[in-house]
């Protein structure tokens, strides 16, 4: 009997025992921002020079360690704090609701003050015969009309009925195709656009008919044929008309003759009204 006994003793020893964890191994605390103490000597932030732990406070200068989740560098309450709303026990539990009832007390209701009715106060003042301000305010002192409630929820517009499921606001915009244009679909849409285009004109052109080269007769020249005018020449006056050139700056009729060959030569490229001024062409 003793050897099973220490034999059992042996098995249970040797066997697995289920670790305990604590609830700080299980839900850990928030990583706190790191500090000078806290660098060791091949970290990452590990800096020269003067440090000061404002510096491991900037998320713009702390880096992040391999194998760990990014510190964003907030500083956190202590660790006895706790997170979330507390709620204080106002009632006193099971004897308090039993013996006594809390009643909510009615408020009183506030008295609507009715709007005054200036146009039947006018009316009335006007058939009285007071027309001056300090007759009018006495007579609305002495006869102060007001609207009814009848009146007034008639004189006010009603809103619109809506629809239960009616969404206001902006509507979102749709999303980006992004296959669509990564397999070029747009591309393949106006290309069958294009071709459907072409078939549809191609269809068009067979059904029309084209004719034939049209010949020119007698009376369609006839028809379109004008008749050339013929310009009188300018009126002069009689005794001007056999008068000769009183200046002539030409030293010879073959220079005279040679001049104006040369002009009616560049008369084509002459600007000017009479094609005497520079050239049109340099």
């Amino acid at each position: 009997m003793p050897e099973a006994k220490s034999s059992r003793q042996n098995l249970l020893r040797w066997k697995k025992q289920p670790v305990r964890r604590t609830v700080s191994q299980i839900c850990p605390p928030p990583r706190r921002p790191l500090t000078v103490a806290d660098v060791r000597p091949g970290m990452d932030n590990e800096r020269l020079g003067v440090v000061r732990d404002s510096m491991f406070q900037n998320p713009l200068i702390v880096k992040a360690e391999l194998g760990k989740p990014r510190e964003r560098s907030y500083s956190l309450p202590g660790i006895n704090f706790n997170y979330g709303l507390y709620t204080r026990g106002l009632d006193g539990g099971v004897p308090e609701a039993i013996g006594h009832w809390h009643v909510f007390k009615q408020q009183p209701a506030f008295s609507h003050e009715l709007t005054r009715n200036y146009i039947a106060m006018n009316r009335g003042a006007v058939r009285a015969g007071l027309v001056t301000a300090p007759e009018n305010l006495l007579y609305r002192q002495l006869n102060d009309i007001r609207i009814s409630d009848q009146h007034d929820r008639k004189m006010k517009k009603e809103l619109p009925s809506l629809p239960p499921d009616t969404t206001f606001g902006i509507r979102s915009r749709p999303s980006t195709p992004f296959f669509d244009l990564l397999q070029n679909q747009y591309q393949q849409l106006w290309v069958q656009e294009q071709k459907a285009a072409q078939k549809a004109i191609k269809l068009e052109n067979k059904h029309k008919v084209f004719l034939g080269k049209l010949y020119e007769t007698r009376s369609s020249q006839l028809r379109k044929y004008k008749p050339p005018v013929k310009l009188d020449t300018l009126w002069h006056m009689p005794h001007f008309q056999k008068v000769g050139a009183h200046l002539d700056t030409f030293p010879t009729e073959a220079d005279r003759q040679r001049a104006f060959k040369a002009h009616r030569e560049e008369h084509a490229v002459r600007q000017g009204t009479l094609r005497m001024g520079t050239y049109t062409h340099p």
